[in-house]
């Protein structure tokens, strides 16, 4: 090679390094502008850091309907906001889904940038969602996720009983809250609070098959027994999900226990979405990738939640053992209900709930 080929080959490799793999440094690689509607981190961002640093720009995400006491709700806000200097707002800390959805509807700046949702209300309303797909996709189960991205589960849990050790025996089945010494109560109106319409449906459960009927007049049952808690009185045992049941009984240790009725595991979990019109799409984005990264899903763990990657964590080697251990046995097949499921049973208990409990 002459000296003219080698300087034109050294000079070419000189303004084509951040281009080219193989001629110098590829540190500095080319990538397309930004695109804040990507509906994946390559598509949006190409890189982590490209996402990051668009969403420190905005500085701000905005969250509604997240109790700081759910789910470490209130950790994971804590370790996002310090992490990436980004302020989270939080919005309507005490609402629901509902009341999530007219936020997004309504839109403006103080319009929620993400969504956690139960899965009716998810698939009511995907229209209103930017599909987004994060990095962990492949690790949801399949029924937990919208296949183009809208929704996808993040956590959930099962119904269990909560009961106190000091007053009755542990019971094993629902059945064994109809005799004497029980008091039973359910986390709120059925008609109108998910957690308890869900109570309704486990006990309603036969062979892995629900039906709301069977579940309004097992609580006919129980308020004939005498054994249904008055709603200002001191219930014995709760029907709730095992993460609000659980973290109960580790404030009240030694006291308040938990268990799932190996013969009526009912399951639901709860999804996350982006808003198709976040004020602050970047944010909204890298708050997903936190939730669930293999950090994001332990924190999730360490709140009693069963994370929906929990499977890949603990392929990985990368679940939180500590918290896993602490997660009540669930021994059953587990049953998630179908929207339509839900749906008639929701009906079925505005018809009949009042003519049965009164």
């Amino acid at each position: 090679m002459t000296v003219r080929n080698i300087l034109a080959t050294t000079l070419g490799c000189v303004v084509l390094s951040g281009v080219l793999s193989g001629c110098g440094s590829a540190d500095e690689r080319v990538y397309p502008p930004p695109n804040p509607q990507g509906a994946s981190l390559a598509a949006g961002f190409s890189t982590m850091d490209r996402l990051i640093e668009a969403a420190k720009k905005e500085g701000v995400l905005n969250v509604a309907a997240l109790p700081r006491d759910w789910v470490n709700y209130g950790e994971i806000i804590d370790i996002f906001a310090n992490e990436y200097g980004i302020k989270v707002s939080q919005l309507d800390p005490g609402g629901n889904s509902q009341r999530e959805i007219e936020a997004v509807k309504r839109g403006g700046a103080q319009a929620p940038d993400v969504l956690d949702l139960t899965l009716d209300a998810a698939v009511a309303n995907s229209e209103l969602f930017a599909p987004y797909k994060v990095l962990g996709w492949q690790d949801i189960p399949d029924d937990l996720k919208e296949p183009g991205g809208a929704w996808y589960a993040a956590y959930g849990g099962y119904i269990s009983i909560g009961y106190d050790s000091r007053k009755v025996q542990p019971p094993t089945t629902f059945a064994d809250l109809l005799k004497p010494g029980y008091t039973v109560a359910l986390p709120g109106d059925p008609r109108e609070t998910v957690a308890a319409f869900s109570g309704v449906m486990a006990t309603s459960l036969s062979a892995g098959r629900p039906e709301a009927a069977r579940g309004v007049e097992f609580f006919g049952k129980l308020k004939q027994a005498g054994n249904l808690a008055d709603p200002k009185g001191q219930a014995t045992a709760v029907l709730d999900w095992d993460y609000l049941n659980s973290a109960r009984a580790a404030k009240e240790p030694g006291a308040w226990k938990v268990t799932i009725p190996r013969d009526a595991v009912l399951g639901s979990y709860y999804v996350q979405a982006v808003n198709r019109k976040a004020p602050h799409p970047a944010a909204a984005r890298l708050w997903q990738e936190f939730l669930f990264s293999d950090r994001g899903q332990n924190l999730f763990l360490k709140g009693f939640a069963r994370p929906a990657r929990m499977e890949a964590l603990l392929m990985k080697g990368t679940v939180d053992q500590e918290a896993a251990d602490r997660l009540p046995a669930a021994l059953g097949k587990p049953v998630i209900l179908t929207v339509p499921q839900t749906d008639e049973a929701k009906s079925y208990l505005h018809r009949s709930w009042a003519k049965t409990l009164g």
